[in-house]
């Protein structure tokens, strides 16, 4: 199975992707740094224990510390610039998983998004000329926070990663006060704006099928990965070039070859009653959110939303919640076999993907 998923999972296109001019951005920190600093940057391909603090390695290479990188020269002419990855499968060859990187391997664009640690800039490889997403983590804050066993997490778990509806993790580096991570650009952006941006904050059913046809797939794959991602909201799913969905951000997930955990994590609309009430859990949390998702993708909200969290919490744990006039009895049928407090007699991915109202109205993709 692995050696199918790396063959077919990850594929160029003969299509080209128009992005925006790159604009006059650096990654900058508030103080003056000290130009004695030496950046140090890691192995693409992450060791089994992944080496974030900075160290002194006869491997790894120094130079001198560039705090803003060299601003991108304005050209009219590539407003609407076109980049080509029919030519460039920059995340399979042999030379790019053994190189080392650094922030001057890559232009810096716009940003494409801020979170509490860090931010996340559109960039471009300056060699290949290959389009990325940067993220940035600030070392100040995840040491402030004590995260960096879940940025380490986060790391090891999507890099192995090889799924159409898995956002791609390329490579990683890090200096003094950063962590970059390399990821595959979605140049749709987020499911929850696209979800808030429509006239009822709602999807129709054939595209909510469409959307939790490719969770349920990629999940199953995560699940024979022994992974379990925990913390599934449109928040972390992303839209690719073809509107295809991609699973984001892995901070919450675990590899579990245990099956089962006890931390208590992800959304609290989204967290089962299994977690709510501190239990120990295993992947059947991820079939009570995709039927979370489900059902706030053709609502509009949550199904256990109220106003404040101890309510959605008895919301979740008694399993209030109701159904619109205007859900169809297919996609009720769907959402009350995830949304179950048996953990073990909610519906698996298997019986998500062959659901009858899942089969009827799943666009499928004829690339």
């Amino acid at each position: 199975m692995d050696k199918e998923n790396n063959s077919t999972h990850y594929q160029s296109t003969s299509e080209t992707l128009k992005v925006n001019n790159f604009k006059h951005l650096s990654i900058t920190d508030t103080k003056k740094s000290d130009n004695n600093t030496a950046k140090k940057s890691v192995e693409l391909m992450p060791p089994p224990k992944l080496p974030l603090a900075p160290k002194s390695d006869s491997n790894q290479i120094q130079q001198k510390s560039h705090e803003n990188i060299k601003e991108i020269k304005d050209n009219t002419n590539e407003e609407s610039q076109e980049v080509s990855s029919s030519n460039t499968d920059y995340a399979n060859t042999e030379n790019q998983s053994r190189k080392k990187w650094t922030l001057m391997d890559f232009d810096i664009g716009r940003p494409l998004g801020k979170g509490k640690f860090g931010n996340v800039y559109l960039a471009r490889e300056k060699k290949s000329k290959f389009i990325v997403a940067m993220k940035v983590l600030y070392r100040a804050q995840i040491d402030k926070a004590q995260i960096l066993h879940q940025v380490r997490r986060e790391i090891e778990i999507q890099m192995h990663l090889r799924h159409p509806n898995i956002l791609r993790m390329y490579g990683y580096f890090y200096d003094d006060k950063r962590i970059y991570l390399i990821l595959e650009y979605a140049l749709k952006g987020e499911l929850y704006k696209e979800l808030h941006s429509q006239p009822d904050k709602r999807f129709d059913e054939q595209r909510t099928a469409t959307y939790v046809a490719q969770l349920a797939d990629a999940l199953k794959y995560c699940h024979s990965k022994k992974v379990i991602h925990r913390d599934i909201k449109p928040e972390n799913l992303l839209l690719g070039a073809h509107g295809e969905l991609k699973i984001a951000d892995f901070g919450w997930s675990v590899h579990a070859p245990s099956s089962r955990r006890d931390t208590l994590c992800g959304t609290l609309d989204y967290l089962p009653p299994e977690m709510v009430s501190g239990k120990t859990h295993n992947h059947t949390v991820d079939f009570w959110s995709v039927g979370v998702l489900c059902y706030e993708c053709l609502v509009g909200q949550p199904p256990f939303y109220a106003k404040n969290n101890d309510e959605t919490c008895k919301n979740i744990t008694k399993l209030r919640y109701t159904f619109p006039i205007f859900v169809s009895e297919g996609a009720k049928d769907l959402i009350s076999k995830l949304i179950v407090i048996d953990p073990e007699k909610r519906l698996d991915m298997d019986g998500i993907l062959t659901h009858p109202w899942i089969v009827k109205n799943r666009k499928i993709d004829k690339a």
